[in-house]
């Protein structure tokens, strides 16, 4: 390898930085269920039962719980998907990203 191209990778390392990290918040509302609210916690995070209803109770009492902390592109993803399965589901809730 040329001096070149390895300067040239070095410096590319150097501009290349990860993507920030993110918290989704799940958000209160009057009328979403507290068990859909578990199944989405438990199909879309991956959280098991007792965490799922954990974090269910926590939204609940304090009007939001963080579901994880993820890259921005798959906490955007985990929003949409929460989003639309709510939406076919009749529900209104609602998620949120906030950088960490």
């Amino acid at each position: 390898m040329s001096e070149r191209n390895a300067t040239q990778k070095e410096n590319l390392a150097t501009r290349l930085e990860p993507p920030p990290n993110c918290r989704v918040l799940m958000h209160n509302d009057d009328y979403t269920t507290m068990e859909f609210v578990v199944e989405i916690l438990r199909r879309v995070f991956g959280k098991s039962a007792a965490e799922a209803n954990q974090i269910m109770l926590l939204i609940h009492t304090e009007g939001e719980g963080v579901c994880g902390v993820y890259p921005f592109d798959i906490a955007e993803t985990k929003v949409l998907k929460v989003h639309s399965l709510a939406r076919a589901a009749g529900f209104p809730l609602r998620c949120s990203i906030t950088e960490v």
